[in-house]
Order: C-alpha cells, then structure tokens, then sequence
C-alpha cells in the first residue's frame, strides 16, 4: 500500500516537472502569449544636414539649436553681391540682343533703300560719262590727235565705273530683300541662350537662400556667418519630426501575431502613465540577433525581427533614442 501511494507521488511529481518545464520553456519561447504583446526599443528620427549648393560667405544664420520650424522657412543666407552683378550684366546682354534681333526683323528702313537707288543713278551716269568720254578720245585717237595712253585710261575708267555699277545694284538688292533668314535665326538663337544664362543665374540667386525640407527641429547649428559655405559643408542639422517611430524588435514565435497596419500604444518612463498611439508600419523580412542596446525579457541569443511602430506625437513627447515599450493588443 505504502508502495503504492509512494509511485502516485512520484508520478505525480514527475507529471507536475514536465508540466513546469513546458510551461516555462514555452514562456520564455514566446514571450507574450496571449492577449497583449510588449515590445521594447527606441525613437528613432529621420534627421538632415542641410548645406548650399553654392560656394559663398554666409551672411546669416537665421535660427538657434532647438527652433521648431516649418517647411519652406528661411534658415540661412549667403552673400549675393557676386551673384546679382551676374544678373545686371546679363540682363544687359539681353537688351543689346533684343535690339539686334528687331533690327534685323525689321529689314531695311526706308531711307536706306532710297539711298541705295541714289547709289545706282549716281554709279549710271558716271558709267555713261566715262563712256561718252572714251568714244571721244577713240575718234581721235585714230586720226594721231591723241595718244594712245588717254586711250587706255579712258578704257579703265569705263571698267571701273561697270564695276562701281554693279556694286550699286547689289547693294540696292539686298537692301530690297533684307537680312537672310539665317542671319534672323542665328541673332534669335543667340538672345535664347542669353536668356538660358540669365535663367541659370536666378537658379543660383534662389540657391543662396537655405530653407527648410520639411517640419523638424534645429539639432547642431555648424557654420557661422563669415564662414564659407558650400555642397560639402552642411550648415545646420535638421531632425524631422514626422515621421517618428519606435524601432522594436519581435521574436520569432510572435511574429505571427502582429501585422502591418496594427494599431499600437508607445510608453515612455519620461512620461508615467501616458501613452502615444501609433500603428505597425514596418516588419523586416529578416532575422537578426537582438542588439545589445534593447532591453528584453528575451535571451539575447534568440533571433528576432525588427518592427517599426510609427507614432503620431502632436505634443512632440517622445524624442530621438528615447527607451519606449510598444503594447500590441490582438
């Protein structure tokens, strides 16, 4: 009998370990396994450096570490005295073109075309004068009057007034039909690109102005006014406040427990028994060991996913490697 009672015991016993062994094997394997799900991690905040695409002296910085600003505000500006000398050169550039263009739009002006057809009479009568001339001197000539070198000079004077003639007439000609529609082209090419230049000049004018992305937070202020600003030397640091949210890490076995999309509380020890709601924006498809910087009530050997809870924080309670618990309820 004694026997007896004794094996119940020890089967009992041996029943009541195995039951123990599962179920703390099974609480440290799943964590949470039922009903609400916590998660540990940190806020985490996109942040910016923000630098000038050109190379100039800033003239001044318009905010202090800590500002909250808004997207599209002024932060900082550069000198713009280099940059506006361009402008005003440009710009003139362009006004001779414009004129040039006008003029050869234009054509001729009445007063030049007269005065090209003056050209051709006075050229006419003094191409029949050095005829009349030279047949004078031809009759003489024959009969031993004259010499035969007043022949020859009469001679050139008639070709050179053909020639002078001639030169009349084209000039009348062209005065008629007016500049070459290449020449118009070519005038109307050059101002287009005058003006591509004066366009690329407001570009950079409009670059010496530094705003703000989007809404965030003055994290560093790095350069000073006087200093040389450019692409490679960031002048502020900018921290976004939207979007933020809590980098957590999930085990394995809950995996299967969240979801895209999940609604979320985030709690913070900063602010006792306040809470920040947020929703699962992002699960990794990966697995990696738990960072040593997450405090758990994992193993730190035990693989895990990394999830982020985006957090909607109007108040701006929650701030960049701020320890947070994530509460999932299924």
């Amino acid at each position: 009998m004694k026997k007896r009672i004794i094996r119940v015991i020890a089967v009992a016993v041996v029943v009541a370990a195995v039951v123990f062994a599962v179920l703390w094997q099974r609480s440290h394997q799943g964590g949470n396994t039922g009903g609400e799900l916590k998660l540990y991690g940190t806020m985490d905040i996109r942040d910016a450096d923000l630098a000038f695409t050109e190379e100039e002296r800033i003239a001044a910085v318009l905010v202090e570490e800590g500002d909250r600003v808004k997207a599209g505000q002024v932060l900082a500006r550069l000198n713009t005295e280099r940059i506006e000398a361009q402008i005003r050169e440009a710009k003139a550039r362009i006004a001779a073109q414009q004129e040039v263009v006008q003029k050869l739009r234009a054509g001729s002006r009445p007063q030049e075309i007269e005065e090209a057809r003056a050209q051709v009479t006075a050229a006419t009568a003094e191409l029949q004068n050095a005829e009349v001339n030279r047949q004078r001197i031809k009759k003489t000539s024959g009969t031993g009057a004259t010499s035969d070198q007043l022949l020859d000079n009469a001679n050139s004077r008639l070709a050179v007034a053909q020639a002078n003639l001639d030169e009349s007439k084209s000039a009348l000609a062209l005065a008629l039909e007016g500049p070459r529609k290449e020449d118009i082209a070519a005038a109307e090419n050059t101002l287009e690109a005058l003006k591509g230049s004066l366009a690329f000049l407001n570009v950079r004018l409009s670059d010496t102005t530094l705003a703000a992305p989007a809404d965030g937070i003055v994290q560093n202020r790095i350069l000073e006014p006087g200093e040389m600003a450019g692409p490679a030397k960031p002048v502020l640091t900018l921290a976004l406040t939207d979007p933020k949210w809590a980098r957590v890490y999930v085990s394995e076995p809950d995996l299967g427990r969240i979801s895209s999309g999940m609604k979320a509380k985030i709690h913070s020890d900063s602010y006792p028994g306040k809470t920040v709601d947020g929703w699962i924006g992002f699960i990794s498809p990966t697995a990696e060991f738990t960072p040593k910087a997450v405090e758990t009530e994992e193993l730190r050997t035990k693989l895990v996913y990394e999830v982020r809870v985006f957090a909607k924080d109007p108040d701006n309670m929650l701030r960049l490697g701020m320890p947070v618990t994530v509460t999932l309820e299924e």
